[in-house]
C-alpha cells in the first residue's frame, strides 16, 4: 500500500503525526516499547514524524515520562501532536490511538 496521504483510507494504519523535537523522539521509543510484538513504521518528514502501526497503538505516559527524562503529563501531548490517524481515547496515564472498522 502506498504512503499517500490520499490512499489514507485504503489502510489500517493508526498513530500520532508528531512536530518534531525532543517530544517526538519520546513517543517513537514509547511507541516501540508500549506496542511489543507490532511493526511501528516510523517517518521522519523533518519538520514532522509520522508514528504508526496497524490497529491500534499505546503510548504510556511512564513510558514518556522515561525517555523524556522529566515528569510528563498526558494532556501536554496535544502541544506536540500535529494531526493523527484513527480514532483517539485519552486518559490521564495514556493515549490509544485505534480503528473501529478495519479494511
Amino acid at each position: 500500500m502506498s504512503n499517500d496521504i490520499g490512499n489514507a483510507h485504503l489502510n489500517n494504519r493508526v498513530g500520532p503525526v508528531m512536530r518534531a523535537g525532543e517530544l517526538a523522539d519520546a513517543v517513537v521509543e514509547a511507541a516501540r516499547e508500549d506496542n511489543p510484538g507490532k511493526e511501528i513504521r516510523i517517518d521522519d518528514k523533518r519538520a514532522y514524524v509520522r508514528v504508526e502501526t496497524d490497529g491500534e497503538l499505546i503510548l504510556r505516559r511512564e513510558t514518556i515520562e522515561r525517555a523524556l527524562g522529566r515528569p510528563f503529563r498526558m494532556p501536554d501531548l496535544e502541544i506536540g501532536l500535529s494531526s493523527f490517524a484513527g480514532r483517539i481515547e485519552t486518559s490521564p496515564n495514556q493515549v490509544r490511538f485505534y480503528l473501529v472498522k478495519h479494511v
